[in-house]
């Protein structure tokens, strides 16, 4: 492929995102990230065997200006209970390079102008950062939060005013035009074509900059009221000191939200409450600590009951892989908790629903019986449990079956257990919730 011998420095934003280099590195991280097919049904392996021409042709295309991106495939996800679908695009590989290429050249362009404590999809920044920000304020005594619950966010930004705001700090025309036509390039739902006259496409890799550009207005706003925050996306908790206080902010700035952004609140999921009493990000800050939220806790033990159905043909081992490899990823983030209560009850779960699988394998109460004294149970305690009246459920809490299947019994099938870290934060009290 050729390449342009001009240093990126001294090219025009809209020439460095046509820069050969630059889209190879904008492939090289959409292949990083995986994700399906665009409406053209063409994959990411499919594109990239036939790399060197695609992206000779989008220079061509972007540099003529014949380039016109494709409508994102529209993809409907069940929300958590049944309460909606969450309405995502997949754009397709090719106009995901282009987008990908645009936020590489503009994030260092707008990314420095953000504010601190936004948190969300920003280099070296994270949401344990966003937590933490959020305890150590309520640690301050700033135990009010106004949770403002923005409604569909990214799917009512207004696209005339989000051009017209960034025209203020990027001066390159053709960029802009390139952002416009990609918010405008409408949805293909099955073969119905949906156009996209407002909000930006949850799947895009230009959405996150986007979105953070847009409420980095609300950023500013809150700093300049000298006011306390954190936010990661469009999940923004406001800190003060007394209800009060709480209450005249959620009234001015949802006025501020709604009139100056032009979005909209969801008034009956926005509150005023104690630190305690609201989630942020899976998390809840309690007295300066952050434990798991109850919403997040029973999130993970429906998952585990997800992980083990009773009518498998799964051996132990494999269940035990496969939750595995969940609970270290779950871990992995609310391991934060300052509660290692919170972490065994997933695991004290799990190992529950593996002794109730293996109970309800047995065929006949005399199996189950016979199976708990080849396990080392003594025959009157093995009887005992297998004859009551229990059902499954209540019988893999027996102590006989805890006595067949031990803790040990798990790890040494390979459980991972992680509540027994030494970790620094943890507290060693019981959590009063679990």
């Amino acid at each position: 492929m050729t390449q342009c011998s001009l240093p990126l420095g001294t090219q025009s934003l809209f020439e460095q995102v046509c820069f050969p280099n630059t889209l190879i590195d904008a492939f090289l991280e959409v292949r990083k990230n995986k994700g399906s097919h665009g409406s053209d049904n063409i994959t990411i392996q499919q594109f990239e065997s036939n790399l060197e021409k695609e992206l000779l042709q989008l220079i061509d295309e972007l540099q003529s200006w014949t380039y016109k991106p494709k409508p994102v495939r529209r993809v409907e996800i069940p929300k958590p209970d049944n309460k909606g679908v969450r309405i995502l695009g997949v754009p397709c590989v090719r106009d995901r390079v282009v987008q990908t290429a645009i936020k590489m050249v503009l994030e260092p362009e707008l990314d420095p102008s953000f504010s601190f404590y936004s948190f969300g999809f920003r280099p070296g920044k994270s949401q344990q950062q966003a937590v933490e920000s959020a305890r150590q304020q309520v640690a301050q005594g700033k135990e009010f939060v106004v949770d403002i619950d923005l409604s569909k966010f990214f799917d009512r930004i207004n696209h005339d005013r989000l051009i017209a705001k960034l025209s203020h700090v990027i001066d390159d025309k053709r960029i802009l035009r390139l952002i416009g036509m990609t918010l405008r390039s409408g949805a293909m739902k099955g073969d119905t074509f949906i156009p996209t006259e407002t909000g930006t496409t949850q799947g895009s890799p230009l959405s996150p900059l986007l979105s953070n550009f847009v409420l980095d207005e609300l950023d500013k706003e809150l700093e300049n009221r000298g006011l306390s925050f954190a936010r990661f996306a469009d999940d923004c908790n406001i800190f003060l000191h007394s209800r009060k206080a709480a209450e005249r902010v959620m009234k001015s700035i949802s006025a501020f939200i709604e009139k100056r952004l032009k979005l909209v609140i969801n008034h009956d999921k926005s509150q005023v409450a104690k630190a305690n009493k609201v989630k942020f990000l899976g998390l809840t800050i309690i007295n300066g600590t952050i434990a798991i939220s109850k919403q997040a806790m029973a999130k993970a033990l429906n998952k585990v009951k997800e992980l083990t159905p009773r009518g498998t043909n799964k051996t132990i081992e494999a269940t035990i892989q496969e939750y595995n490899q969940w609970f270290i990823g779950w871990v992995g983030y609310f391991g934060m908790t300052y509660y290692p209560a919170q972490i065994a009850k997933i695991e004290a779960r799990f190992r529950r629903r593996m002794r109730s699988r293996i109970v309800g394998q047995q065929k006949r109460r005399r199996h189950l019986c016979s199976t708990l004294i080849k396990r080392g149970v003594k025959p009157k305690t093995a009887a005992k449990a297998a004859y009551s009246n229990n059902k499954i459920w209540k019988l893999s809490v027996q102590k006989a079956v805890e006595r067949a299947f031990p803790n040990k019994w798990f790890i040494q099938r390979g459980m991972v257990i992680k509540s027994k870290d030494n970790r620094e934060h943890w507290f060693t009290l019981a959590y009063w919730y679990l």
